[in-house]
């Protein structure tokens, strides 16, 4: 039986908020605005903007934003403790190393112009948005000690225990974070991959997919059926790349060690794109029974055909072929050749593990993942590299020895198939099969009539039989 439950609030850290109250102040011209919280944005119910130092203010590892990083962290190192110096220098870190030519951009505003919009915070100062801002200010603080600009930070503070409605709930941190994430006003856009984690954490909270689109102005305006295919393209554009990540890193023994994947947008060895497009043009294939049917793929190799792509994507590099993303992009097509597919398959030899003597150092130690991935590469490059290239050569010699003959019969075949019965459509299809299955038959005709004129030339004598 299902037990309805209260939304969990965030605890707050009596001593902290002590602080915040008593040094917190209006500035000379108080002033207040809007926060998006609960229902104080359709209200127009306002609250005051303080200034409060940024020495008070302190970041919560449960920022989209770096993800990524805070889930490997605590994979290898055990929980983050925002409450600790140790855990805001780490977060801090996590913080500078992500999309530095954004964070740039906000230092420069901010050292010309100040600080724009206030942060918001817990009564007990973690930030729910404003975390760069702090980063900058304090960077700032540090070149120009004396400028007043730089030594407090505007906020809007949330309810704490005794104030009205009470501390925000956890559900209600995530939804303040999801309806200003999006605003690209000075802020650093997420990168792909932290925003699927984000998501997904929002959801884990109680947050549906839906509920975080409507939250966005983008989206919120939709009718249903456009609304509907925003949230799908939003599950194939993080949701699924994110699920074939999990696979992956648990095909490795990696589970949560995201930062192995990527750390951000210019990570030389991110693979993120990879598994966008092995999740969006590939799995979904081998996913959908039907799709599966057409290419001639059996449901006993699909396991064989990940265990390829995932050892492709850690290979990473391919001389003299295209980036790795765009050869899981042709894995789809060199499924559908006998050749190229059993050539694929071939990479079920290569071994995924490394002896353990290959993983340490010359003093025992054991190496990073990556450094692994690397060597493991390094060790296997031959074999992954060779059966790459001998799918991509057997698929390319099919297509160019394809005489119209073959590619007739090949037609004919897939249009006697036996799934393709009418009764098998869905309604909403028909009229689109009419209209393809015209342009069969305009196509037919063309090609019939062709055909017929080259052979009636054919019959026509020639001068040199005249009398």
């Amino acid at each position: 039986m299902d037990i309805l439950t209260k939304a969990k609030a965030r605890d707050i850290i009596e001593d902290f908020a002590q602080d915040i109250a008593k040094r917190k102040r209006l500035g000379p011209k108080p002033a207040k605005c809007v926060v998006n919280f609960r229902q104080e944005s359709r209200m127009g119910i306002e609250r005051d903007i303080y200034y409060v130092p940024i020495e008070l203010l302190r970041y919560r590892k449960d920022n989209g934003r770096i993800s990524s990083d805070v889930l490997h962290y605590e994979k290898c190192h055990g929980l983050l403790d925002e409450k600790s110096i140790e855990a805001q220098n780490k977060i801090e870190d996590f913080l500078r190393a992500k999309d530095k030519e954004k964070t740039d951009q906000l230092r420069d505003m901010i050292q010309h112009e100040g600080q724009r919009d206030p942060a918001i915070i817990t009564c007990d100062g973690f930030l729910i948005n404003g975390n760069r801002r702090k980063m900058v200010m304090e960077q700032l603080h540090k070149k120009f000690p004396g400028d007043p600009r730089f030594v407090d930070m505007k906020v809007v503070i949330l309810p704490g225990e005794g104030d009205e409605g009470g501390p925000p709930t956890l559900l209600e941190i995530e939804q303040i974070e999801n309806r200003y994430q999006l605003q690209s006003e000075g802020k650093a856009e997420y990168y792909a991959f932290d925003r699927a984690l984000s998501i997904r954490r929002k959801i884990e909270f109680g947050m549906t997919l839906e509920e975080q689109l409507r939250d966005d102005p983008s989206y919120a305006g939709l009718d249903d059926k456009r609304f509907k295919e925003a949230v799908k393209k939003h599950k194939n554009e993080y949701l699924g790349p994110l699920s074939c990540i999990d696979r992956y890193l648990s095909y490795l023994k990696r589970e949560g060690l995201y930062s192995t994947v990527s750390t951000g947008l210019g990570d030389p060895e991110g693979r993120w794109q990879a598994f966008r497009d092995y999740h969006n043009i590939v799995y979904q294939k081998l996913d959908n029974e039907k799709t599966r049917i057409k290419f001639g793929i059996h449901e006993d190799e699909i396991g064989s055909i990940e265990d390829a792509a995932f050892k492709i994507i850690r290979m990473r590099e391919f001389p003299s072929m295209p980036k790795v993303h765009m050869i899981i992009r042709d894995l789809s097509k060199w499924l559908t050749n006998e050749d190229s597919k059993t050539e694929l398959l071939k990479l079920k030899e290569v071994d995924i593990e490394l002896p353990k003597e290959d993983k340490l150092d010359s003093k025992g130690n054991e190496y990073s993942e990556r450094d692994i991935d690397r060597i493991w590469a390094k060790k296997n490059a031959t074999k992954v590299i060779k059966h790459v290239k001998g799918a991509k050569n057997s698929f390319e010699y099919i297509k160019e020895k394809e005489t119209p003959i073959e590619l007739l019969e090949a037609a004919l075949k897939k249009l006697t198939h036996e799934n393709l019965k009418p009764s098998n459509a869905d309604i909403s299809q028909y009229s689109k099969a009419m209209r393809i299955a015209r342009a069969i038959q305009e196509r037919a005709n063309e090609l019939e009539n062709e055909f017929y004129s080259y052979q009636k030339q054919l019959r026509k004598p020639t001068g040199r039989y005249k009398k």
